[in-house]
């Protein structure tokens, strides 16, 4: 992102995906051979006009992103598509394919994983020396990334309050990870529950998740920031994750390219599934700082602890969790009742934004209204799995996973 754009003038989206074997589905640690075949040689990022490949921290994860910042959101989900089949073009001469959804079920982290070992490995090794990265919560989990831009300090003021409010309720939308080490977890985001407790032994990188009430570049650096790189100094003497994307809560601001960039959303089955739950945010988030419901001086007293109960229900919970926090609900002006299941609360905001802007017709608000009617992702896959955790029958619904990614079609089981 650059950083002439005001609230809402361009959107970063990043998606990443898992490599597998086509016919057993296990991780296969190739995607520098993928951006190898495409570019000659091993580097870490391929551009190709609007949309540009990437590495991750492991070999078996590539990402997709938009090459800098759109204007729009529109067709976005298309571009997507189109390379997900171009990589998977590449990954048939490997006997490999894409898989979505936000975690392996079955992978083995101990024993699977594989560090980049090209361009910034530096950094992975620091990350891998400090944290040991075998582990779920770093080398099996595949999430959306949304970066939004702010102008100067009043815009993050209105971005970040608006963010923190929404933080705690995107997983009931976006959840698909009810399945790890082959068996359900008992969460609905199993990713977001290993990805909180990742960094435990520095517990100051990821706080609480829903970041705390700070609202001006000066307050960010000396309250959030300057901790992290405190902290992190007894094991980073040489200061090589001194730097402001180490901060790893669910929203991180990156004043460097001044955005705010949201890392909460799991990925979905298809880009048509993962740009509908990005409009469905972007499109809130513009209601929240038009005050549509409560003025920014309100949504500024909001703790991040009261915000991460309501967060903690919904990651175990998923969108059938029942928020009992009458105020929270009334951020929103949802009045219909005391207390609201999650997807009721999701309905409702997505009711409001088709009125506001009367786009009752566009292909995302039919997809977000399938996710609503039908379950997340999550719910689906455990709905599909029909109360058998076999082994083979997880691997069925995973490869019916995959298809819905290669044919850019949502999965209904």
């Amino acid at each position: 992102m650059i950083s002439a754009l005001h609230l809402f003038g361009g959107y970063g989206v990043e998606l990443e995906y898992m490599i597998v074997d086509r016919e057993n589905l296990s991780v296969k640690p190739i995607t520098d051979k993928v951006i190898f075949d495409v570019i000659g040689e091993y580097v870490s990022d391929a551009e190709f006009g609007e949309t540009s490949w990437s590495n991750e921290l492991v070999l078996h994860v590539i990402e997709m992103k938009t090459n800098g910042p759109r204007k729009d959101l529109n067709k976005l989900d298309e571009l997507f598509a189109n390379d997900v089949k171009s990589i998977n073009k590449i990954l048939k001469n490997y006997n490999c394919m894409l898989m979505p959804t936000g975690m392996h079920p079955f992978m083995n982290p101990l024993t699977e994983t594989k560090l980049w070992p090209h361009e910034y490995n530096i950094t992975y090794e620091t990350y891998n020396k400090i944290f040991n990265c075998k582990g779920h919560g770093w080398s099996n989990l595949q999430s959306v990334h949304l970066n939004l831009p702010f102008y100067n300090d009043e815009e993050f003021k209105k971005l970040h309050a608006a963010i923190r409010l929404l933080l705690p309720i995107i997983p009931a939308i976006s959840a698909s990870t009810p399945v790890i080490d082959g068996k359900l977890s008992g969460y609905y985001d199993t990713r977001l529950e290993v990805y909180r407790k990742n960094q435990e032994k520095i517990p100051s990188i990821a706080g609480k998740v829903i970041p705390e009430r700070v609202f001006s570049k000066s307050d960010y650096e000396t309250e959030i920031l300057k901790k992290i790189y405190s902290d992190l100094s007894f094991y980073d003497a040489e200061g090589i994750l001194k730097n402001e994307w180490v901060n790893s809560r669910g929203a991180t601001a990156r004043f460097e390219r001044k955005t705010i960039e949201i890392r909460i959303i799991d990925i979905q089955e298809c880009p048509s599934a993962d740009l509908a739950v990005v409009n469905s945010i972007v499109n809130v988030l513009k209601l929240l700082i038009n005050e549509k419901w409560i003025k920014l001086d309100e949504q500024i007293k909001w703790d991040e602890e009261r915000l991460s109960q309501i967060f903690l229900k919904i990651i175990k919970e998923g969108e059938d969790a029942v928020i009992e926090d009458e105020d929270y609900l009334r951020v929103f002006n949802y009045t219909e009742d005391k207390k609201s299941s999650a997807k009721n609360l999701w309905k409702y905001l997505i009711e409001q934004i088709i009125i506001v802007n009367n786009i009752p017709g566009e292909s995302w608000i039919k997809n977000i209204e399938l996710i609503l009617n039908y379950g997340s992702l999550s719910s689906r896959i455990i709905k599909s799995l029909e109360g058998n955790y076999s082994g083979n029958n997880i691997f069925k619904t995973y490869m019916k996973l995959s298809e819905s990614l290669a044919s850019n079609k949502m999965f209904i089981p």
